[in-house]
């Protein structure tokens, strides 16, 4: 998420730091409250998403939905799944995002016409944090309403989804499994023998890219999410711990997955630094703790070291 502080306006601010007085609060940090109308960018990269990911979804059956749009309903179990997971998420945020007063846009939905139909969402924040307490929670309320309409996608998917001779093709595409994703295989399915795979149906695949897109998000670099609930928990030792991901996202990609590679240098891209939020002195409480704590659960469970891998 991208942090814009406003340059001017008039109005009252909507939160004032400790040591300030009302007339002291210089006018970059007043907060703009103009009626806005429809989002119409955000509504047409909506729907373009769900044509997108309805043609991916089709293609996950053997439809090819750009020749046979009449046959799209058949992505629709996929699209559905994946729209709903990416949503929450980015509803998640928005919502934390009014309860302490921060500004922040509809989500943006990206559509791209790959085998998953989209490269995710996002919400912009218009205005700064105030404190910690509300940076841990914008942060967090995304990962954490992702992660709740991912697993049981996952688990009900499982139950729809087969277990087949694997095929042993070479170069064809494997996923990887995270922990969450192994408990929930040996729950539906037990132990299998070396020369069965499950083949994921197209709501299992989706919550699979839920899983994936929650532990991203939840790195603790940049600007991602994980990024603010470092900053949030850890302060002053934030760049520490940006740089220690940032070398081990290289060790994985060293040893597994490319891909890493590619989350590293856009981390260095972004810049590991975390702007600070209004009042950074005020601290953590309790039940914060807690929740950072749930996220890291979280991204352990979802973590994926390697996503894909030929076979």
């Amino acid at each position: 998420m991208n942090q814009q502080y406003p340059t001017s306006g008039n109005r009252p601010p909507t939160y004032r730091p400790l040591d300030m007085t009302l007339q002291e609060v210089p006018p970059w940090l007043v907060q703009e409250t103009r009626p806005q109308g429809i989002p119409w960018l955000n509504v047409f990269l909506f729907f373009a998403t769900i044509y997108t990911t309805l043609v991916a979804g089709a293609a996950f059956e053997g439809i090819n939905g750009f020749t046979e749009p009449w046959l799209l309903g058949a992505g629709m179990p996929f699209s559905f799944t994946l729209l709903a997971i990416l949503g929450i998420h980015e509803l998640g945020h928005f919502a934390m995002s009014r309860y302490h007063g921060v500004q922040a846009t509809w989500p943006y939905f990206i559509p791209v016409p790959t085998f998953i139909g989209t490269f995710g969402a996002m919400i912009k924040l218009k205005s700064p944090m105030p404190d910690k307490r509300a940076l841990l929670d914008i942060g967090a309320a995304g990962p954490v309403a992702g992660f709740l309409v991912a697993v049981p996608a996952i688990f009900f998917g499982l139950e729809v989804s087969e277990v087949a001779p694997s095929t042993g093709v070479d170069g064809a595409l494997q996923l990887g499994d995270s922990l969450l994703l192994l408990l929930a295989e040996r729950w539906a399915f037990g132990e299998l023998p070396a020369d069965q795979a499950i083949h994921l149906g197209p709501v299992a695949f989706a919550g699979w890219i839920g899983l994936l897109v929650t532990a991203l998000n939840l790195l603790p670099v940049a600007q991602l999410d994980g990024g603010h609930i470092a900053y949030a928990v850890f302060g002053k030792y934030y760049q520490a711990v940006a740089r220690v991901t940032l070398v081990a996202m290289v060790g994985m990609g060293f040893l597994g997955w490319p891909g890493w590679y590619v989350w590293a240098i856009l981390s260095i891209i972004f810049k590991l630094r975390h702007p600070p939020t209004l009042n950074d002195y005020v601290p953590l409480d309790r039940k914060r703790n807690i929740l950072a704590v749930c996220c890291l659960i979280i991204f352990i469970l979802c973590l994926i070291p390697v996503p894909f891998q030929q076979i």
